[in-house]
């Protein structure tokens, strides 16, 4: 695969890119709960900023919960409560040898969002997390979901299959995983400016790749394998919940044609927001517009 084919196919397999201002703030309150520990024992790192609503994020591929500290920040100056977690293998969470499949992972976050204590959530994911709020909705019912938010989500489905004519060649993706066998580092400094704007800061670009670094390679492997060979079609039609759906229209990484467009046209009505000359990294060059939607969403 090329140079110009990574760059704009790499980033299906990462998360969010971060950006703006962050006001100061006390540390963060541990949840009761904040080791939370799963049906197969591992343990997650989760925390909460803040009280009333409480909203929780779902972090990208090879990112931790820092990711969302700017969403963090915003939502709790309007009176909201935000907890974050770690995914397993990520961040300050438990690095199992397994459970990197989306049912798996769905069943983390109904442990995470038990933890809470509240009755009613709203679920804010970016890229690979969409599909895992979409699992736990048809694995785990809505009854305690409010509202759900996908930010330049990855479904219905990357990779192409019989199911699923639209998607990219998995043959893509294999060579970009034995890209990162032979030096993930290298791989990502190449397609880190993939996912912002001409304006994004350097030291921003080398937080959020130092943060992508420290992810174990089996897991960006196995992730990002679940990632691209799931297919979410008949899962999205069944979702009853009030969603909204935001992309950018320069994202490379995850084509909003295959990926936000379909999705919206699939929940029944999901409302879809386009976000001009925004890339993947969206909450980081347009992040100051995206929080705007997220709260208007959030209080409506």
């Amino acid at each position: 695969m090329n140079r110009r084919a990574m760059l704009e196919l790499g980033g299906v397999a990462t998360g969010a890119i971060l950006g703006g201002a962050v006001e100061a703030a006390a540390p963060p309150k541990e949840l009761p709960g904040s080791r939370v520990v799963t049906r197969d024992g591992v343990v997650l790192h989760c925390s909460e900023w803040g009280r009333g609503k409480t909203v929780v994020f779902v972090h990208s591929w090879a990112f931790n919960s820092q990711m969302w500290d700017y969403q963090a920040a915003a939502l709790t100056r309007a009176g909201k409560r935000c907890v974050v977690y770690d995914r397993r293998g990520h961040g300050r969470s438990d690095v199992p040898g397994s459970g990197y499949d989306y049912n798996t992972l769905a069943d983390d976050l109904a442990t995470v969002i038990d933890s809470t204590g509240a009755d009613k959530v709203a679920l804010v994911a970016h890229s690979m997390g969409s599909g895992e709020i979409i699992r736990y909705l048809t694995r785990h019912g809505d009854s305690k979901i409010e509202r759900v938010m996908l930010l330049a989500p990855t479904t219905p489905g990357i990779g192409r299959s019989a199911g699923n004519p639209d998607g990219l060649d998995l043959k893509i993706f294999e060579s970009m995983r034995n890209a990162w066998r032979e030096d993930f580092p290298n791989w990502i400094d190449a397609n880190t400016d993939a996912f912002f704007t001409p304006t994004t800061s350097p030291g921003m670009k080398r937080w959020l790749a130092q943060m992508m670094s420290q992810i174990p390679l089996q897991v960006a492997l196995s992730c990002n394998r679940t990632l691209v060979e799931t297919d979410f079609r008949a899962e999205l039609r069944t979702v009853r919940t009030p969603v909204l759906i935001v992309h950018g229209d320069q994202d490379k990484s995850a084509p909003i044609e295959l990926t936000g467009q379909p999705t919206a046209a699939l929940i029944p009505g999901a409302q879809f927001e386009v976000v001009e000359g925004a890339p993947h990294g969206l909450f980081v060059t347009h992040c100051e517009q995206v929080n705007s939607m997220l709260l208007k969403f959030l209080s409506a």
